[in-house]
């Protein structure tokens, strides 16, 4: 290695914007999930008083963890951080519809505890809507960085820009991918291995609208793709496994992928 490499490298350190590494970025986004939903935490806590101090050490931690990224430089973190604490009733209301359409629409679901705690599909939502809320606020990469961390764990790659109606269900899930500017409505329910995403990528297209619109009360089945940013599959819609769908439906539609299955064996071609 030569001496340019060197001072290549070394440039970039010296260039490097700062924020926080994302395990740190990521446990104060378990922390606040755990603390909404203590089914997913061992600890417990004694009284409602100890209860807010923790929400506002966790208040007190965002704005420290903006304050410490160069993107944010110029936010006004500390008013940031309570806006965002101020959504937090209205996304608890929206993330307990989401519960209730996974609890109600699976048959295996034995209860909401078990939603809670053992779901992937719930936790993935709830990372979303987490980093959704920081994004519609204007706050710059800790909300990727979240719904990173959810796609790490579970498998699930959903946008922090997209937009999810109420009672979202998904249902087993790795392998789902949601892009940008989708637009999803209230009452969709999504198996594993969808791909709502774009029908050409091009950074010319960064301001555009790239992903399908899905209306309420749409079922998407495993490992259907839906494309562009022009596509809109009407309400109460069914889509089929493994469809490839690029052009608007309209409400109430099905659309299924039709393919010809032949047997043989041994047995047969000796007859």
């Amino acid at each position: 290695m030569n001496e340019d490499f060197f001072n290549h490298i070394f440039k970039k350190q010296q260039d490097a914007d700062a924020v926080p590494s994302n395990k740190e970025i990521s446990r104060w986004a378990l922390e606040l999930f755990r603390l909404l939903y203590p089914e997913q935490s061992k600890r417990a806590l004694n009284s409602v008083n100890e209860l807010k101090q923790e929400f506002q050490r966790l208040e007190t931690e965002l704005c420290h963890m903006m304050e410490a990224t160069k993107a944010c430089v110029h936010c006004d973190n500390s008013k940031l951080a309570k806006d965002f604490f101020a959504q937090i009733p209205e996304l608890f209301r929206v993330l307990n519809t989401d519960i209730k359409a996974i609890f109600d629409g699976d048959p295996a679901a034995k209860s909401e505890f078990e939603v809670i705690r053992a779901y992937p599909g719930f936790y993935a939502i709830s990372f979303y809507r987490l980093a959704h809320a920081l994004y519609s606020l204007g706050i710059p990469l800790l909300p990727r960085i979240f719904t990173e961390y959810a796609h790490s764990k579970t498998g699930i790659d959903i946008h922090p820009a997209a937009q999810i109606g109420e009672y979202f269900h998904i249902d087993h899930g790795t392998g789902i991918v949601i892009g940008e500017t989708c637009k999803i409505g209230k009452h969709v329910k999504m198996y594993q291995g969808v791909t709502l995403g774009a029908l050409s990528v091009d950074k010319s297209m960064a301001n555009t609208k790239r992903h399908p619109t899905i209306e309420d009360r749409v079922v998407v089945y495993s490992g259907a793709t839906i494309l562009g940013g022009e596509t809109v599959i009407g309400h109460g819609s069914i889509i089929g496994g493994n469809v490839w769908l690029t052009k608007s439906i309209p409400p109430d539609s099905s659309v299924y992928n039709t393919s010809e299955v032949v047997i043989s064996s041994e047995k047969s071609k000796n007859k």
